[in-house]
C-alpha cells in the first residue's frame, strides 16, 4: 500500500477511518438481521413442506378414485391469480404469499361422485401450499444473495479498509514526527553555528 506521507493525506485517512467505523455497525446489524430472517424462513419452509407431504399422503387415498372419475380435474381446478405482497427485511424486499384465486368452473353434480367435492378442496389446498412454498423459497434466495453482499462488505471493512487506514495513519504520523524531530535538530545546529559565529566576531 503506497501512501502519501503528508498532513493532507493524514486528514484524508482519518476521515476515511471515521466513515468506515461509522458504517460498520450498520452493516453488521444488517448481516445479523438477514441471518435471523433466513433461519426464520427456513423453519417456516420446513413446516410448509412437512404439511405438504402430509396432504400429499392424504391425497394418495383419492388416487384410485380420481383416475376413475368421469371429470377432468385439470378443467375444474385452474389457478386464476396468485396474490402476493412484499415485506422489507433490513432494506430488502421479499415476496410474501397472500392467497390464491381459482377460476370458478362448473361441473355436473349429478354425474360426479359425492367424494369429488372433498377431493377438489384437498387438491386446491395442496396447490395453494405449493405456491406458498415457492414464494418462501424465492424469498430465501433473495435474502441469501443480500447476506452474501453484506458479508463481503463487512469483511472488506473489517479486514481491509479499516486496517489499511490505521496503518496509513501510523506511517504518516511516524514520518511527520521524524520530520519535525529533524527540523528541530537542524534548527539547533543552525542556532549553535550562529552563536559560534557571533562569539568569534565578538572576540576579534
Amino acid at each position: 500500500m503506497k501512501v502519501k506521507l503528508t498532513k493532507g493525506e493524514l486528514k484524508r485517512q482519518r476521515d476515511a477511518l471515521q466513515r468506515y467505523l461509522r458504517f460498520l455497525p450498520t452493516l453488521q446489524l444488517k448481516k445479523q438481521q438477514l441471518q435471523l430472517e433466513i433461519q426464520h424462513q427456513l423453519f417456516s419452509l420446513e413446516e410448509k413442506r412437512h404439511l405438504g407431504e402430509k396432504k400429499m399422503n392424504q391425497l394418495t387415498n383419492w388416487a384410485g378414485l380420481l383416475s376413475q372419475s368421469p371429470v377432468d380435474l385439470n378443467k375444474i381446478i385452474s389457478v386464476e391469480k396468485v396474490n402476493t405482497g412484499t415485506r422489507n427485511i433490513a432494506g430488502v424486499d421479499i415476496p410474501i404469499f397472500l392467497s390464491l384465486d381459482f377460476k370458478s368452473l362448473e361441473y355436473d353434480l349429478f354425474i360426479t361422485p359425492l367424494w369429488l367435492d372433498t377431493a377438489i378442496v384437498a387438491l386446491k389446498e395442496l396447490i395453494t401450499l405449493g405456491k406458498e412454498i415457492g414464494l418462501i423459497e424465492q424469498g430465501v434466495k433473495i435474502l441469501r444473495g443480500e447476506l452474501r453482499i453484506a458479508t463481503q462488505r463487512v469483511n472488506l471493512f473489517e479486514k481491509v479498509k479499516i486496517p489499511e487506514s490505521e496503518e496509513a495513519i501510523r506511517l504518516i504520523k511516524i514520518y511527520i514526527g521524524d520530520q519535525m524531530a529533524n527540523a528541530v535538530g537542524r534548527s539547533k545546529i543552525a542556532k549553535r553555528k550562529i552563536e559560534e559565529v557571533a562569539l568569534e566576531e565578538a572576540l576579534v
